[in-house]
């Protein structure tokens, strides 16, 4: 399933023996055989499922690999445990919110600046960031019909995103900061929570609030609505977690299990019958629905927890996120009692279910050092093969399960902290950051390529004075080259203006005889700036505070008679001949009464181009 392509870091130079630093490593997941396998060889569940070898801890069996889904009993063959990418931002901000697109080609990160960034779902390289919102964004919910997102920030307002991240509607909903947002199965309505401590369900296609759920006494921390129920639940910082029937808006039941702030809700979502929270005192419960209890109890963590987040196939398969950047993945049917500790009985073997204590589960994978800050936000591939992360260190990482016979990653940083993996070996630290450095430098790259497209066009010159009329094209850049087209201006001094070209079969006519035919009355003379044509309208009238000193330099060769009234222009700048050869990309010709005319040179040839940014170091090659 997870394949790493890298660029090698070769020393070479550019053609010309320029210096080009190499490209970095760039880890590739790709998941289309897996899926290729099992889509060949699988059976249905009651003829026993796919026929294959189980997988072996040797690297023979890669090719054996098969996705999530086609091992819905074996959870720990999903337990990520492995780091794929860490991609981070040019400008670096707190990562609050992360969600796979429905479709898990894209994963969207919400930071604290208010942009969207979406990073490739296979390479993990940065392709477009967007600013969403002026404050903070605090939550995020793809709708079930995968058609739309809402998104909501610190200042209470939500907004309606289209899959191609159009903006049609923004609602300001509440007006403190919205903590979490859920949609209805039908997605016909959605619910917030608020700091407000009100919980509002909306009406979707109308944007307005149908009712507001109010019940807590302290800020509403989060909420989730059931994946196929007329129920709701939420976590407050009164320490209490409550349903609701959306319906009539009443308060279901209230469960008492945690003593501090609740920091996450969210039911399972396949099967719909188990509820997990999270809170500030390092424990984590699942309650059953059915029995309306706590039925595990999940310790481990040394600090607060601060997000959860269920695998979208195993149901027993819970992630959490730590204050102090750890990420623990627990396993409900696998106790993992530590040495030295009595094991508990599970409520469900228990002779009395309703007054059995909830049975106590450790985790089965620990990432003790996965960031160094507090974990926000964590979302699992649609897939159900990739984890990604975002914390308060400004960083957005990707996990994926460990390959047949992969040994190495159990002994990383990520695992063991950067003294450890350097004493081991595994990790060095200068080389380390070396590497980070370079993975930074690769995004900037990358964004800077992403955001090519996305650049506001150039604003055109106008006319001083005269709002929206635009300069003329001689005084406006054409974006061809480096600079813009440059206006051709006759040296100062030598201009008559009799000197134009004459049209054809007038240049080599007897003046005396030209001047004849205009007494005649054979040749007409246009009339003069200002006066009227017969049968036109006159022009319209100048504004009244119009200065003419402000036109541009040059607007009115020399010497061109004005009409009475108009004052004299700005004379042009005078350009000396090694000025004016000092400008890249024109040349210097020799015009006909002894002066210079500046031109553009011709522009460079494809290799000529392809040459000089080898030289500057700009040129890679196609990763």
């Amino acid at each position: 399933m997870d394949r790493d392509y890298q660029g090698g870091y070769g020393g070479g130079g550019g053609y010309d023996g320029g210096f080009r630093r190499a490209a970095g490593r760039r880890p590739v997941t790709d998941y289309g055989s897996t899926m290729v396998q099992w889509m060949r060889n699988r059976r249905p569940r009651y003829q026993g499922g796919t026929v294959l070898e189980a997988e072996r801890p040797s690297a023979s069996y890669i090719v054996d690999m098969l996705p999530p889904a086609a091992k819905v009993q074996n959870a720990a063959n999903t337990v990520p445990s492995k780091h794929l990418h860490s991609s981070l931002n040019k400008i670096k901000h707190p990562v609050n919110i992360v969600r796979w697109t429905p479709e898990g080609r894209r994963l969207l990160t919400g930071s604290s600046s208010g942009e969207f960034t979406l990073w490739n779902g296979m390479a993990f390289n940065f392709e477009t960031i967007m600013q969403a919102h002026d404050t903070a964004i605090r939550a995020a919910a793809y709708s079930h019909n995968e058609d739309w997102l809402v998104s909501a920030d610190q200042d209470g307002v939500i907004k309606y995103w289209q899959t191609n991240f159009n903006n049609v509607k923004a609602i300001q909903a509440h007006n403190e900061p919205i903590r979490d947002i859920a949609f209805a199965p039908n997605d016909s309505k959605f619910v917030t929570a608020c700091d407000d401590h009100l919980l509002k369900i909306f009406d979707f296609a109308g944007g307005l609030d149908e009712s507001t759920l109010a019940g807590h006494t302290w800020d509403a921390k989060s909420v989730d609505w059931h994946p196929t129920k007329g129920l709701i639940v939420s976590g407050s910082k009164d320490h209490l977690v409550k349903l609701w029937d959306p319906r009539t808006g009443r308060c279901l039941t209230t469960l008492h299990g945690h003593k501090n702030t609740i920091s996450k809700t969210a039911f399972e979502p396949s099967r719909g019958q188990l509820l997990a929270t999270c809170a500030r005192d390092q424990t984590a419960r699942v309650f059953d629905l059915r029995m309306m209890r706590d039925i595990c109890l999940l310790r481990g963590h040394e600090k607060d927890i601060s997000t959860l987040c269920w695998h979208p196939f195993h149901v027993s398969l819970l992630t959490t996120g730590g204050s102090d950047g750890s990420i623990f993945h627990y396993l409900l049917d696998e106790p993992n009692t530590p040495t030295g500790t009595i094991a508990s009985l599970p409520p469900y073997d228990s002779p009395d279910p309703s007054n059995t204590p909830a049975q106590t589960i450790y985790p089965a994978h620990r990432l003790q050092h996965a960031h160094d800050f507090a974990v926000w936000s964590l979302d699992w591939h649609p897939m159900g093969h990739i984890l990604a992360s975002g914390s308060n260190d400004r960083v957005t990482r990707f996990w994926t399960r460990a390959r047949p016979g992969e040994s190495d990653c159990f002994n990383d940083r990520y695992h063991i902290g950067e003294a450890a993996a350097e004493a081991q070996g595994t990790w060095d630290r200068k080389g380390g950051r070396r590497m980070m450095r370079e993975e930074e430098e690769q995004e900037m790259e990358d964004e800077a390529d992403g955001l090519v497209d996305q650049k506001m066009p150039a604003k055109q010159p106008v006319l001083p004075g005269i709002p929206g009329l635009a300069a003329p094209s001689m005084f406006a850049k054409d974006g061809t080259s480096v600079g813009g087209s440059q206006p051709i201006r006759p040296p100062a001094g030598d201009f008559v203006p009799g000197n134009f070209p004459m049209p054809n079969g007038l240049t080599n006519m007897d003046p005396a005889k030209f001047a004849a035919m205009i007494a005649e009355g054979k040749i007409t003379i246009p009339p003069p700036m200002g006066g009227n044509i017969q049968g036109l309208p006159p022009p319209p009238p100048l504004p009244p505070n119009f200065d003419f000193s402000k036109l541009p330099p040059g607007m009115f060769p020399p010497n061109f008679p004005l009409p009475q009234g108009f004052p004299p222009p700005p004379p042009p700048p005078l350009v000396s001949s090694s000025d004016a050869q000092a400008l890249p990309g024109t040349t210097m010709e020799k015009g006909g009464s002894g002066g210079s005319i500046r031109r553009r040179a011709p522009l460079p040839s494809q290799e000529q181009s392809l040459m000089e940014e080898q030289r500057r170091g700009k040129y890679r090659p196609v990763r």
